[in-house]
C-alpha cells in the first residue's frame, strides 16, 4: 500500500473568534457568533469537531473535505453534542445499576460456593483462567483504594491485602469484574447468569462489551453514532438480527442489551421511557437512525416496547 510522505504538523492555535470565523469560511451558518465563541470556550473546538464531522462534504473519491454541507448550522452541532451528553448520562445510569447487580450476584455465588476467601484459590476457577494475574490486579486496586472499609480491614485483620469477596467486588473495576466472571467455573457462571435470565456465555460477552461502553462514557467520548470497537457476538434470535436490528455495532444494540439486563435488575420501564423520549429527537431522520442502528419502527422492537 502506497502512503503519503509524513509532514510536520503546522496548524496554528486559533482564538475563539478565529475558530468561529474558520467554521463560517467553511460553510457553517453561525447565527450568534458571540454565543458560539462562548460555547467553544467551554467545549473545545477539537471535541466539538466530532459532532460536525457528519456534516462535512464527501468528495467523489469518498474523501472528507474541509467544507460543510449546505444548510449546516452551528446550532445543529450543539444539539447533537447535547443529545450525546444526555445519552451518555442515561447509559451510565443503566450501567451503574447493572454493575451493582452483577457485583452482588458474583459476590453471593462465590461466597456461598467457596467461602469468604474462595476467590483467592486458583482451584475454584476455570483451569485456563490466569488467576495469578487477576489477583495481582486485585491487589493493586485494593492498595489504591481509599475506602474506609479497606483501611478498617487493614488495621484489624492479618489477611490484608487479601479481603473477603464481598469487599473485593466493591473495589474492582468493571473490567476486572468482567474478567473474574469469565474465569469462573461453568456452574458458578450459570448461577450468576440465571439472575439476569441470559445464557452464561452471552452474559460474559455482554459484560466485555459493556465494560468498553462504560469507558467510552466515563471519558466523555462520543457515543451516539459510534461504531463499537468491541461489539457483541452474533446471536441467532430474530430480535438481534436484520431487519429488527440493522447492526450489532451501533448504539441501539447496546440499549437493547441494557434493557434486557435491567429487566431483572429493576427500573427498565422508566429508563426505557427516558431513552425513547431522547431518541425521538433524532429518530425522525433516516440518516441519524442509521447512525444509531435504529430500524424505522424501532419503538416496536420486541425487546424495547
Amino acid at each position: 500500500m502506497v502512503t503519503a510522505a509524513l509532514v510536520p504538523y503546522g496548524k496554528p492555535a486559533l482564538s475563539y473568534a478565529q475558530q468561529v470565523a474558520q467554521l463560517v469560511a467553511r460553510g457553517m451558518s453561525v447565527a450568534e457568533p458571540v454565543a458560539a465563541e462562548a460555547f467553544l470556550s467551554k467545549t473545545s473546538y477539537y471535541r466539538l469537531s466530532a459532532y460536525w464531522f457528519p456534516f462535512r462534504v464527501r468528495g467523489t473519491a469518498g474523501a472528507v473535505l474541509d467544507v460543510f454541507e449546505p444548510g449546516t448550522a452551528f446550532d445543529q452541532v450543539v444539539q447533537l453534542y447535547e443529545f450525546d451528553r444526555e445519552l451518555r448520562l442515561l447509559v451510565l445510569d443503566a450501567l451503574e445499576r447493572i454493575e451493582v447487580s452483577v457485583r452482588t450476584a458474583v459476590t453471593h455465588q462465590l461466597g456461598m460456593a467457596h467461602g469468604a476467601f474462595g476467590h483467592e484459590m486458583a482451584g475454584n476457577f476455570h483451569p485456563q483462567f490466569n488467576h495469578a494475574e487477576w489477583v495481582a490486579k486485585l491487589r493493586a486496586e485494593t492498595k489504591r483504594s481509599t475506602d474506609a472499609f479497606v483501611e478498617h480491614f487493614q488495621s484489624c485483620y492479618s489477611d490484608y491485602p487479601a479481603m473477603p469477596i464481598w469487599m473485593c467486588t466493591e473495589v474492582v473495576s468493571i473490567g476486572a469484574l468482567s474478567l473474574l466472571y469469565k474465569g469462573m467455573q461453568n456452574s458458578d457462571k450459570a448461577a450468576v447468569a440465571a439472575t439476569f435470565g441470559v445464557h452464561p456465555k452471552r452474559l460474559q460477552d455482554w459484560l466485555h462489551v459493556l465494560s468498553y461502553v462504560r469507558n467510552v462514557c466515563a471519558h466523555h467520548s462520543r457515543l451516539w453514532n459510534r461504531e463499537l470497537a468491541i461489539k457483541p457476538r452474533a446471536m441467532p434470535e430474530p430480535e438481534w438480527n436484520t431487519p429488527l436490528l440493522p447492526s450489532n455495532s451501533r448504539l441501539f444494540c447496546v440499549l437493547l442489551m441494557l434493557t434486557v439486563l435491567l429487566n431483572r435488575s429493576g427500573g427498565s420501564l422508566a429508563w426505557r421511557g427516558q431513552c425513547t423520549g431522547l431518541l425521538r429527537r433524532l429518530a425522525t431522520s433516516p440518516r441519524w437512525r442509521a447512525a444509531m442502528g435504529l430500524p424505522p419502527n424501532w419503538e416496536e422492537h420486541p425487546l424495547w416496547k
